[in-house]
């Protein structure tokens, strides 16, 4: 697979995966700095090619008192600059048509949220910025049906386009990720597997989700086993204090032990290809 079609990855001969990864949202601008620095630190150790993730406001909230944002042109001027520190592409969510041409302007790679994969108007507004564009398959779509979401970007002129698996509903309170869907969304764009959210639990009595954080390894490395192009992780210094998806995100104390053990396997996996 052609990953070079996608510019921002800057994918580079080691074979390894690329990585989008950052906190969940954009809490203020040292907090950001923080992370992508330790980030950028490994990954460049490891020849992992990175690309920052960060919500530069949070839409989809349980209760209207969840934390939100620290107001959009704030969260997306330390995305930029970033981007601009540690020479690296950036990468946040949009949830309304709008978003696409605000978030555009300062970030590399934006994102459709799983809920809103369906949603064509907003897919084609971002479409249409030029930039790539990263589909969340929805936790209620087949891998299969995110050849129709792909195609509404390539319909657009634009070839630049990911898709990133981040579990099926299983039951009310439970994801699971379905890894034959992995080499079959292969076939449509690069695909990324998105390693926390796939092990969030949603719908919590407290409104507040929930999540596996022990097992993020483990998806990881099935992920890794079955092929993705990318993975997607979601980390913080203090996951327990995080404003949003703490539940569920990696510590980023255990963020180079983890991008080691992985790299190590895909060494091996790509003996087998």
């Amino acid at each position: 697979m052609d990953l070079n079609l996608i510019p921002q990855i800057k994918y580079t001969e080691s074979g390894n995966f690329f990585l989008l990864a950052g906190p969940c949202a954009i809490e203020g601008e040292e907090m950001a700095m923080r992370i992508a620095e330790h980030l950028v630190k490994v990954t460049d150790k490891l020849q992992i090619p990175l690309i920052f993730k960060g919500s530069f406001k949070k839409a989809n909230r349980s209760r209207i008192d969840s934390f939100t944002g620290i107001g959009d042109e704030k969260a997306l001027k330390i995305l930029r600059k970033v981007s601009e520190t540690f020479k690296v592409p950036t990468v946040t969510d949009i949830h309304e048509i709008d978003d696409a041409a605000k978030a555009a302007a300062y970030v590399d790679v934006l994102q459709i949220p799983a809920f809103l994969v369906r949603q064509t108007d907003l897919v084609i507004a971002a479409a249409k910025t030029g930039k790539v564009v990263n589909l969340k398959k929805g936790q209620f779509m087949s891998p299969g049906a995110m050849k129709h979401s792909v195609q509404k970007v390539l319909d657009c002129g634009n070839s630049q386009v990911t898709i990133t698996d981040r579990g099926t509903m299983f039951g009310y309170q439970d994801l699971i990720v379905d890894f034959r869907g992995i080499p079959e969304m292969r076939k449509f764009a690069p695909t990324i597997l998105d390693v926390t959210h796939s092990l969030q639990q949603p719908n919590q009595e407290s409104g507040v989700t929930g999540g596996k954080p022990t097992l993020i390894e483990t998806i990881a490395r099935a992920g890794i086993a079955v092929g993705v192009d990318g993975i997607f992780i979601e980390t913080h210094f203090d996951p327990a204090n995080a404003k949003s998806d703490g539940a569920n995100m990696l510590h980023l104390d255990h963020f180079e032990k983890l991008m080691t053990n992985l790299v190590a396997l895909r060494k091996v996996v790509n003996t087998f290809e």
